[in-house]
């Protein structure tokens, strides 16, 4: 029984495709791994994600994971630090992003019907110009924006190299920022 061996022998069994191992593997460090992600997150809902992101990450590259160069525990937890800053800096970037776009956003004083279609009516302008961008800039952006990777992270997904992606992003955004030109103005 996988339970009662060393986590050399359960990591063995599953490269070997046991899927089983994994869930051995999370009762073991998955209580220590979110607490690392609650105390640095503050929020139970996010450090539940990021324990099951760290999990999954893990098991799609279980072969970076070399046991002679430390613990499984503290490889488990060092994925868990790097992607909890990751998504703190990516919140940071998001509020940025909404407290610029809010300046040039215009004030409409006493009617808070209007100032909710005016954001309505962005979205919509975004959602068409994002519609407008080539496929492989739009899917970068969307994943760097609307799911939180970051752009290594979208080069290993897309297995492209980071330099494209970051050709296709910047190129996305310039085209974005002329679709939306008049905005900004």
């Amino acid at each position: 029984m996988l339970t009662d061996e060393s986590d050399l022998q359960v990591l063995t069994a599953l490269r070997q495709g046991d899927t089983n191992a994994l869930g051995i593997i999370y009762d073991r460090y998955g209580t220590a791994v979110y607490r690392l992600a609650l105390r640095m997150l503050a929020n139970p809902t996010e450090a539940e994600d990021l324990t099951q992101e760290v999990f999954l990450a893990f098991w799609r590259g279980v072969d970076k994971y070399q046991p002679d160069r430390g613990i499984l525990v503290v490889f488990l937890l060092t994925i868990t630090r790097s992607r909890a800053l990751n998504r703190l800096k990516q919140q940071g970037s998001q509020q940025n992003l909404s407290q610029r776009v809010g300046n040039y956003l215009p004030r409409i004083e006493g009617n808070p019907g209007m100032e909710s279609v005016t954001l309505t009516e962005l979205r919509e302008r975004m959602s068409l110009a994002l519609q407008e961008l080539p496929t492989t800039q739009k899917q970068v952006l969307e994943m760097g924006y609307y799911q939180g990777k970051s752009q290594a992270e979208i080069a290993q997904e897309l297995e492209l190299p980071l330099g494209t992606v970051k050709t296709r992003s910047r190129q996305g955004l310039l085209k974005l920022r002329q679709f939306l030109q008049d905005l900004v103005e």
